[in-house]
């Protein structure tokens, strides 16, 4: 008997493009906003959108937007997101906004940009939607507990 997968995300293939990407040397910028979106997950971010955004943008490849219930949520879902990419990628995060309010705090790994919002403010600026040019890479639905 093989041993059973339980990374929803492993099976992810990265979308095509021949497209430069800047990205971390020990990984790509798909395994990493893969690997970001699998802590935003565990750490209950709710709404997980990974948008592809290589053909809207010369600047990054990906967004990760992420949603938290309240703004200690919303900090711990981008600590918990930096600390992975830190220890297992070897990612030196560029910049780091938002930490005081926590409504929306952006993390910045050039290639990857992660967007961790409170409820009311990504409604408010509605990444989604203001990026509709993006691809949205299907991500699947997280395992519940049992």
């Amino acid at each position: 008997m093989e041993p059973q997968n339980n990374d929803p995300l492993q099976d992810q293939q990265e979308p095509t493009s021949t497209t430069f990407t800047v990205g971390n040397e020990r990984g790509n910028g798909f395994e990493r906003a893969k690997a970001a979106a699998k802590v935003a997950v565990e750490n209950k971010a709710r709404d997980v959108v990974l948008l592809d955004m290589r053909k809207a943008s010369p600047v990054f490849d990906y967004f990760l937007i992420v949603s938290g219930a309240s703004r200690r949520q919303v900090y711990a879902i981008a600590e918990e997101i930096h600390l992975e990419l830190k220890k297992v990628w070897g990612d030196k995060r560029l910049g780091f906004e938002g930490v005081e309010e926590s409504r929306w705090i952006i993390l910045d790994y050039g290639d990857l940009v992660v967007h961790v919002f409170d409820e009311e403010t990504r409604d408010y600026y509605r990444l989604e939607d203001l990026w509709s040019n993006a691809t949205r890479i299907t991500l699947p639905a997280p395992e519940s507990a049992e």
